[in-house]
């Protein structure tokens, strides 16, 4: 490991000098010299956890649309939020960003807290999210520590251990350098500087305000770094979907529980999710009718963070019988239920193939 010392330059003035002239125009970020309002900053951050800034604009501006005010989105109906959130992916976000609205409204009165401590205990903000709010919209000096600033100080420090082992360490040397002056705004320059010069492939160290304080620029291993370890091999797991439809084209949604991947959100049933294939015969206790199941070709893929996923769809017709945590949604009805990318697969492979 290499983790030098940049000279003595007044590395925040550079920074900031440039930021004035460069900055991004977001939808949720606040004009020079005004205030960022605590309400978009929160909503902008949770919606960019593992998602880019180009897909989140719409979103960010949909949801200001249907709710303007933190009491706004507090007062919805969780349905009709991941009903909005659809596409973003990651739904537990959504249900925390529910959960965090309700959370202000009954701990704050409506009111945003202004410290790192007292928003890290509010549902869904962990530490950089924390930081983030606490920086950017109440100029605490916070380090919002993302994947941009720490590929800016793995390449600023030439820091060569790889992540995620060196995160404690891009940590430290990033939160020793945040100015007494204008801390929101540096955060911000950070990450402005992460997403458009010093990017992870041919960065534009000439256009960068660190050139020359910048250790990796003068070794040569600025594209190098930060060093990764190699991620592990991602499992596949199996399950069957269970295509159930009445003779008066009414399918069976079912909600899931509500902790896990996907809770709370609608789906189409299915048998567990397992490292082996399964077969119709084996997983008839999971059916959420009794029904005379005919197995449809073709397979549904999927990739999680963590895992691939093979679905096989059954279907079968059946009677609108009451199902546990379960409702009979008209066809051309579907789209008024918050259904993830992966049911949305479901839907049409068996819209597909069950007529074939």
């Amino acid at each position: 490991m290499r983790a030098t010392s940049p000279d003595s330059h007044p590395l925040s003035d550079l920074l900031l000098a440039w930021y004035d002239r460069h900055r991004r125009r977001l939808p949720w970020r606040a004009a020079p010299g005004q205030r960022a309002d605590p309400y978009h900053v929160w909503l902008s951050e949770i919606m960019l956890q593992q998602t880019t800034v180009a897909t989140v604009g719409p979103y960010f501006r949909q949801f200001l649309d249907l709710w303007p005010r933190v009491s706004d989105l507090a007062a919805a109906d969780l349905d009709q939020v991941l009903h909005a959130w659809q596409g973003l992916g990651y739904y537990a976000r959504a249900r925390n960003l529910h959960k965090g609205a309700q959370a202000v409204v009954e701990r704050h009165g409506g009111v945003f807290p202004d410290s790192e401590e007292a928003l890290l205990a509010l549902p869904g903000i962990g530490t950089y999210t924390a930081a983030a709010i606490a920086a950017i919209a109440f100029d605490r000096p916070a380090t919002p520590v993302d994947g941009n600033f720490e590929r800016v100080f793995a390449r600023l420090h030439a820091v060569e251990t790889p992540l995620p082992q060196a995160k404690p360490l891009l940590r430290d040397l990033a939160a020793r350098a945040p100015p007494a002056q204008r801390p929101g705004d540096y955060a911000q320059a950070v990450m402005d500087l992460g997403a458009t010069i010093c990017v992870p492939r041919r960065p534009k160290c000439m256009a960068c305000p660190w050139v020359d304080p910048c250790q990796a620029r003068r070794l040569g291993i600025a594209e190098d770094l930060p060093r990764k370890t190699p991620k592990a091999v991602k499992p596949t797991r199996h399950g069957i979907a269970f295509w159930a439809v009445t003779p008066q084209g009414e399918v069976l949604l079912r909600r899931r529980i509500e902790s896990g991947l996907l809770g709370g959100m609608m789906e189409i049933p299915s048998s567990p999710w397992i490292g082996e294939t399964q077969d119709i015969g084996s997983v008839t206790d999971s059916a959420p009718v009794s029904a005379d199941w005919r197995v449809l070709p073709g397979l549904v893929r999927h990739t999680f963070t963590h895992f691939h996923l093979e679905l096989t769809i059954a279907a079968a017709s059946a009677a609108a019988h009451p199902v546990p945590d379960g409702i009979w949604v008209p066809l051309d009805r579907l789209g008024e239920h918050a259904l993830p990318t992966v049911m949305k697969k479901i839907v049409r492979h068996a819209l597909a193939q069950a007529g074939k």
